[in-house]
């Protein structure tokens, strides 16, 4: 796979026209979501959640099990370190870090480090598209045209076509030049409009609606909407209508390249040179709205719940019933059966979520409604184990032991 097409990653779905591989910053793109029957699909209704028993008890011995399942993976994946929660209500909560934060020092791993989450910012930057909606400040049926002007296809394609990843819009982190001027300096800021910039001198891929392709430059765009219809910046706004409702302190929207302490530092090989570089103090802003946010394992566990329902952890609404439900309809992206996507956020065999994928660290945060159990995995490295993320390899290997009925398996998609 062209290294130019690794960079923005998370969510990646199995699709016939590749996977999406953008600059890690922005979170993984070769997950697939939710599975929907093919008359759902039709219908454009959500589909059953996949049942099953609940999950396992988390007995010391089945603890002594993921410990054992986490290293292997780590071992295989060439993993530095890595950090793992799962909670289900009435069970021991697990919460462990295995291996290092840092190869040159040896500190350890721990709970409480900053990680750079990737795609998971997708999922913020929709929820705060949603609050609009809920506003009137914004249609999800409005055409992009709308609000941004220039966009190829902007008359047609809507803004719920851009959050389901339905645009036909070019990647701008899959272009060459894009690359060429990350890697060169991966310290440098870019503006959404560079950013834009990039993928609007491609012509469009398909026509909008008309199938499935991860695009970082759509939520570029609706970072955009977002800043227009509030008046703010989009970190701000997040900051104040979802991070601060929701309880989230250790969780933010860097303008630069800030990254508070401690943090993990992060090993990629997306270089120039193809060698291993830490990553750790480049500059996210090439993710923007797609993959820049910064977060911690204990506010990610708030997280899963808050985004896979709808509501904050005090009982109020984060978004309204009826765009949560809207949000929640995942039509298959692919001829895999228990994957599909919604408005920025998958589902993949019964959990509900989004993974992030950027240079150096990779992260998944999920939520099974049937049990009401997260799984919260942070990775400081984002190299591909026999064409999989670290963190999906991961995830199926913990989900096969808590959740048999329900694993966790993102499928890759073709790389065309």
């Amino acid at each position: 796979m062209p290294q130019s097409r690794r960079l923005l990653r998370g969510a990646a779905v199995v699709v016939t026209v590749g996977t999406l591989v953008a600059p890690t910053a922005a979170g993984p793109v070769r997950a697939s979501p939710v599975s929907v029957p093919a008359a759902a699909v039709a219908t454009g209704q959500p589909g059953p959640t996949p049942s099953g028993p609940a999950v396992r008890d988390l007995t010391p011995r089945v603890a002594r099990q993921l410990d054992a399942t986490v290293r292997t993976v780590m071992r295989k994946a060439v993993v530095p370190g890595a950090t793992v929660g799962i909670w289900t209500p009435g069970q021991p909560d697990y919460v462990r870090s295995f291996g290092v934060a840092d190869k040159s020092t040896g500190q350890k791993m721990a709970p409480d480090l900053y990680m750079r989450i990737g795609s998971e910012t997708k999922t913020f930057t929709v929820t705060a598209l949603l609050q609009l909606v809920d506003q009137k400040k914004a249609g999800l049926d409005d055409p992009i045209g709308t609000y941004v002007d220039g966009v190829p296809n902007g008359d047609k394609i809507t803004l719920r076509q851009l959050a389901e990843m339905r645009s036909g819009l070019f990647n701008y982190s899959e272009d060459p030049g894009f690359f060429k001027a990350f890697t060169s300096d991966p310290r440098r800021p870019f503006t959404p409009q560079q950013l834009l910039s990039y993928s609007f001198k491609h012509p469009v891929m398909f026509q909008p609606g008309q199938r499935f392709f991860y695009c970082n430059t759509n939520l570029i765009l609706l970072g955009l909407v977002v800043e227009k219809q509030s008046g703010q910046h989009l970190g701000d706004y997040v900051t104040r209508h979802i991070l601060d409702p929701a309880g989230m302190k250790h969780t933010l929207f860097p303008t630069g390249n800030e990254f508070p302490v401690p943090h993990a530092q992060g090993y990629t090989l997306q270089t120039a040179n193809g060698k291993e570089a830490d990553s750790a103090d480049w500059n996210p802003s090439w993710g923007w709205a797609a993959g820049a946010m910064i977060s911690t394992l204990g506010d990610l566990h708030t997280w899963a719940r808050t985004v896979a329902t709808g509501e904050f952890p005090d009982g109020t609404r984060m978004v309204s019933t009826a765009a949560q439900k809207q949000r929640l309809i995942t039509p298959r992206t692919s001829p895999v059966k228990g994957a599909g996507y919604g408005l920025g956020i998958f589902d993949v065999y019964g959990w509900v979520g989004h993974n992030g994928s950027l240079p150096g660290y990779e992260s998944l945060t999920i939520y099974l409604p049937s049990s009401r159990t997260t799984l919260v995995a942070l990775l400081n490295s984002d190299t591909d184990y026999r064409s999989q993320e670290p963190s999906t390899v991961l995830g199926e290997a913990i989900t096969k032991i808590i959740s048999p009925a329900n694993v966790y398996n993102l499928p890759v998609s073709h790389t065309g």
